[in-house]
Parts: C-alpha cells; structure tokens; sequence
C-alpha cells in the first residue's frame, strides 16, 4: 500500500478528480431545482452543509482509474449523492438527532414531516436521472441498493435497545445501511468504464470493505471524538440505544457490572452515565478492538484492487482507504 501522509483527507485525496467533482457540484445544483420553494430551501440546506463526497468521488475516481472518457459519471455521482442524502434526512428524524456536519438537522430546523418528504424528493429525483442514463446494469444496481439501505434501516430498528445484538447482527446492518452504497458506487463507475466482469466485482469489493471500515471509526468517534471534529454530538449512539461494536465489545468482555450498566443504557437510551460507559470502554479494549476490525476491512479494499493497473486515480484509493482509518472526522 503507497505512503499515506498523515495530513491527508478527502479534500487532498482524489485533486486529480478536482474538475469533474466541479461538474459534479454544478449537476448537483441543477438537479436540485424544484417548482416547490420548500423543496429548494430544505435541499439546499443539507447540501450546502457539505461533507466528505466521498460517494461520488468513488464513481469518479473507478471511471477514471478504468479509462472513461464521457460524462455519465457525473450523472452517476449526483444520483449517488442524492440517495445518501436521502438516508440522512430520514435517518436524523428517525434518530431524532439535532445535529449533522455541525450544523442543524433538517428536522430540528424544519421539521420532521417536511424533512421526510424532501426525503422522498430526493430518492424520486434520483431514479429519474438514473433512467435517463438508459443502461438497464446501472439501474439494477441502484435500485437493489438502495432496496438493500431500506433493509438495513429496518434492522438497525430493530436492534434499537437490544442489549443482546451480536457481533454478526450488528454487522449485516453496517454491510446494509452504509456499506451497499460505496459498493454500488464504485461498481458503477467501473461499469460505465467499460470494465470486465471480475473488475467490476473488485471495485464492488473495494467499496463494500472501504464503507465498513468507515462505519466502524464511525462508531470509535461516536465515543472518543469530539463534536466540533465529527459534526454532530457525541454519545448519540448511547443515547438512541444503539449497541455498536464498542458496546458489542464491552458486553462481551467486560465486568458483569459493566455488562449490566451497558444493558440498562442501551435498553433505556440512557448516556447519564457516557463517562462511566466511555472508561470502561477504552479500559476494555473495545476501541482499540473496532479499530484493528476497520483496518481489517480497509486492507480488504486495497487488496481488492491490486490488479488494478497503476495511476494516480488507484493512489487516491489506496490512500482513501487508509483515511477511512486514521481520520478523526
């Protein structure tokens, strides 16, 4: 795997996509438009709050790293944006969280119902463009997709304050939930390339092992970040009763009295007691046991594209699953 300067991140991954991500922007603003003022306000509002892109920079970075000359990778890192961005508005108002790439919610600021349907818009905006692209491959791939998000949405409800949630439930929610969306954008922008078959699968790799790796420091930051890094507050997951893998840890490895508090707070979504859950969470191993299970699942994306030939866009990959890694936001 290629040096990864510790500073890097992914404003600094992926410069040599730097003009199609402008394109990107610009299709992104486009689409957006709506007849319906409420739409426009609300997405712009969870739009012009950023984020890392890193979505779209996948479909960009596969279509270049295999050659494509054309601009139906902007179309395609638009749709795959717009779908995440869906999962978040829905997700904020199912969580009830209050705050997002610290800023507020949608849902705190307008309100769940309109936060829903902006939702919707979002999604419907999505499909449309993905059939104007006319390849029925990339509509497959889409539509199980964002199918398989729904699937994992409803899982992750229901381990909602299930003290009992193992390790292996806990990941087919990651694989669902966040996963399947870097898969499906990696693949489409080796697909729309033109890349064989086993290419197309190892790009699929490289995402579903780059997006678990991402949802489990994820789940480190949600206990040793802090607010003002990571965008939104810490000790949510605590508080909406989620048992994540550090939890999933402890349970399995610490105190019988640890384990009882841990059951009491995931079953009440209780984070009164965060700093006692947080000390006997790093005393236990458990952070530093998610962290070895990220690098785990990032050094299966950067195996999954060692047969890819040699370029500055396979670079930015290497070095993007590193960051999945090292970052603290």
């Amino acid at each position: 795997m290629s040096a990864t300067p510790q500073h890097a991140t992914p404003n600094t991954i992926g410069h040599e996509i730097a003009a199609d991500m402008s394109a990107v922007n610009l299709v992104i603003r486009q689409q957006l438009h709506s007849d319906v003022p409420l739409i426009n306000q609300i997405a712009q509002y969870i739009i012009s709050a950023g984020g890392k892109r890193i979505r779209p920079a996948l479909v960009l970075l596969f279509a270049n790293a295999h050659g494509y000359h054309g601009t139906h990778h902007h179309q395609l890192a638009t749709v795959v944006e717009f779908i995440h961005t869906a999962t978040l508005l829905h997700d904020d108002v199912v969580d009830e969280s209050s705050l997002r790439r610290g800023r507020q919610t949608a849902n705190a600021l307008f309100g769940n119902a309109a936060s829903v349907l902006v939702g919707d818009f979002l999604y419907s905006r999505a499909f449309q463009m993905m059939v104007s692209i006319g390849d029925m491959r990339v509509m497959r791939i889409l539509a199980d997709a964002t199918n398989v998000i729904a699937e994992g949405e409803v899982l992750q409800l229901l381990n909602m304050h299930d003290p009992d949630v193992t390790e292996g439930r806990y990941l087919q929610v990651i694989r669902s939930k966040t996963a399947k969306l870097f898969e499906a954008a990696a693949q489409l922008g080796a697909l729309i390339a033109g890349a064989s078959h086993p290419e197309v699968e190892a790009a699929a790799e490289y995402g579903r092992s780059l997006g678990t790796a991402f949802q489990l420091i994820d789940d480190v930051l949600d206990y040793s970040g802090n607010a003002a890094d990571i965008g939104k507050n810490v000790g949510d997951d605590l508080r909406e009763g989620k048992p994540t893998l550090p939890l999933i840890h402890l349970m399995r490895n610490g105190t019988a009295e640890q384990r009882e508090l841990v059951r009491a707070c995931i079953e009440n979504g209780d984070e009164k007691h965060f700093d006692v859950i947080l000390a006997a969470i790093t005393g236990s191993g458990a952070l530093d046991y998610t962290r070895r299970e990220a690098a785990k699942a990032a050094r299966c994306a950067t195996e999954a594209i060692s047969g890819l030939a040699h370029s500055q866009f396979k670079n930015s990959l290497l070095e993007l699953s590193a960051f999945a890694v090292d970052r603290n936001h």
